[in-house]
């Protein structure tokens, strides 16, 4: 699966769920800065296809992936990071994305969240 598929497919779904999906988003927090594929700076919720075709793992280190788990770990965050080495398929990346996007819908219930 190549990133822009990845990426297509991502952005389907988010919006499909409800999300306002900022492309090629900019994300430069607490000493963070990477360049996310999508991000809803209003629900703080995003994506991420990692892929070397892109140099994305550069981006994407263990700091970084660490940073973003303790911040989702708070719920400060949502992101979903997926790395193309365990992506084949649209179905992967559907099975992934649904998984999160059920995820986020749970949190957003105990927390009160609309949407």
């Amino acid at each position: 699966m190549t990133e822009a598929e990845a990426r297509s497919r991502l952005l389907a779904l988010f919006t499909e769920a409800g999300f306002s999906m900022v492309e090629d988003f900019r994300f430069d927090e607490e000493g963070v800065v990477v360049d996310l594929d999508g991000w809803d700076p209003t629900m703080r919720v995003g994506y991420e296809f990692i892929s070397r075709e892109f140099g994305d793992q550069l981006q994407f280190d263990a700091q970084t992936l660490a940073s973003f788990e303790a911040r989702m770990s708070r719920g400060d965050l949502h992101v979903l990071l997926i790395d193309e080495r365990d992506v084949l398929t649209a179905q992967d990346v559907d099975v992934a994305c649904r998984g999160f996007l059920s995820e986020c819908a749970a949190h957003r219930s105990k927390s009160g969240i609309a949407r």
